[in-house]
């Protein structure tokens, strides 16, 4: 616990000047609110009758929640964790404590004591400074030197593999760490299963893998097993013959295993793969040749082969839709690809390289506003990076304004919203999710801006607006649970 001396007023001439304006406590109280850091001011019974706005940004509590209440009764009532204020009073010195507020913010919070000329409190000035950044900075440094050189190298290596594809963007420390095995296992031959949900970015692992392998100066081959109709696909992978069959071509074609000779062939969805060519499958794998429809001799090929499936492949061999031996030559090294919703780092660094893309595409130079940013983080995104892909694409078209806000991006409401229930079968109240949604939205933009009026022109609202609904949504839900 920090002292410091005591502040004592005295009725000196110079202040009983001060007096004499009119506008000098307006004045006052106008240069509290340009402080960066909170302030928080009492008379000498602990009763609360100031803050500036900084200390409602830092806390998370507005001025309806404590002006005019004891700051006895808020400690015990749980609004506040510890009241600085009280100990300045108790002990009749300055006190500095490290307090955490509702909001996440760490501070430190230095209370003291203003006497008058009889030596009684007369005021306590409070003075909270947000050190989460100082925090948030140490316990960073501190992890990065449990991090060896080695490890520390590796992920270097691996940035700027990342940096130099344009396909592929991670920052999240899960894509950080499969990334590092994928690139050790891309310089092998071994046959790779990439499994994961829908939209996750198993094709550019895939194209990852095969650009930083020894095959990387030839082909890649991309197909999607479940777009090929079963009477085609067997011609598409192993080719044809002359005169194979009807209405075939008179000179024949080469099939797409020939064609990724000496390089890497991409089966995305091979759970789809009918079974009758999965016995074909099989026989590549373990003779690496194929054999064209209608011909008599094989080919012998060298080809690489990564698959990939968003289906649960053991489940499907126990009911007999996909082969057991086949799913053993393919699952050699397994690679699971975590779904965009646990790995939030990757959400505004993939968004930004989207919108990148479009601003050069276009020739526009749109940019997003924090708020969308954090919008888009929050969101569980249950079609992945395809889905994300497709969202800032239809934002980048329907804002009318360089800057992307959170209202200009076009999530669907969740899905217990829409039916009107919530997770347990419980009616939602439809008008307080939106007032919430909105106060979440005012909060964020105001916490960004740190004034109203630019606040309130990012999200596309009136001022006058602004204050007023997030003066009543605040007193409405900020207590609730």
């Amino acid at each position: 616990m920090l002292k410091r001396k005591p502040v004592f007023l005295y009725d000196t001439g110079e202040f009983e000047f001060l007096k004499k304006f009119k506008d000098a406590e307006t004045a006052l109280l106008s240069i509290f609110e340009t402080s960066f850091d909170g302030i928080y001011i009492t008379d000498g019974d602990a009763n609360t009758i100031f803050i500036n706005s900084s200390y409602e940004v830092i806390s998370g509590l507005t001025r309806d929640e404590v002006i005019g209440k004891n700051m006895l009764q808020l400690e015990q009532n749980g609004v506040i964790s510890r009241s600085a204020s009280l100990l300045a009073l108790q002990n009749r010195e300055p006190v500095t404590i490290e307090q955490e507020f509702r909001t996440g913010k760490r501070t430190i919070v230095t209370s003291t004591p203003i006497f008058d000329k009889n030596n009684t409190i007369v005021r306590v000035v409070t003075n909270v400074r947000d050190v989460s950044e100082l925090y948030s900075l140490k316990e960073e440094l501190a992890r990065k030197h449990e991090l060896n050189q080695r490890y520390q190298s590796e992920i270097e290596l691996i940035r700027d593999q990342i940096l130099d594809n344009v396909d592929l963007v991670a920052k999240d420390d899960k894509m950080i760490e499969l990334l590092r095995m994928v690139n050790r296992v891309a310089q092998l031959d071994t046959a790779i299963l990439l499994l994961g949900e829908t939209g996750v970015g198993k094709e550019c692992v895939a194209a990852h893998i095969h650009k930083n392998s020894q095959r990387s100066r030839e082909r890649f081959i991309k197909i999607n097993c479940a777009a090929i109709s079963e009477n085609l696909i067997e011609s598409e992978l192993f080719g044809y013959e002359r005169g194979a069959f009807t209405d075939a071509r008179k000179e024949g074609k080469m099939g797409l295993f020939e064609l990724a000779d000496n390089g890497t062939l991409f089966l995305d969805e091979i759970g789809e793969l009918p079974c009758s060519i999965q016995v074909k499958l099989l026989r590549v794998l373990q003779e690496q040749e194929i054999m064209r429809i209608g011909a008599n001799k094989s080919i012998r090929i060298n080809v690489r082969i990564i698959a990939a499936t968003n289906r649960n492949l053991e489940a499907m061999i126990a009911d007999g839709s996909f082969r057991k031996d086949l799913y053993y030559r393919l699952n050699v090294f397994p690679i699971v690809i975590p779904p965009l919703r646990e790995r939030r780092e990757d959400i505004p660094v993939l968004a930004q390289h989207m919108l990148d893309f479009l601003n050069k595409k276009y020739s526009k130079n749109k940019v997003f506003f924090q708020t969308a940013l954090a919008r888009l983080r929050e969101y569980r995104w249950p079609g992945n990076v395809r889905e994300l892909k497709n969202i800032v694409e239809r934002a980048f078209i329907m804002s009318e304004e360089t800057c992307i806000s959170a209202a200009d991006l076009p999530l669907d409401v969740p899905r217990s919203s829409q039916s009107g229930f919530d997770e347990n079968g419980a009616p939602l109240d439809l008008k307080a999710v939106l007032e919430k949604m909105e106060l979440d939205y005012i909060n964020r933009a105001y916490a960004h801006h740190h004034n109203v009026r630019d606040a309130a022109r990012s999200l596309k609202m009136d001022p006058a607006t602004f204050t007023r609904k997030r003066k009543n949504y605040q007193k409405k839900y900020t207590n609730q649970k």
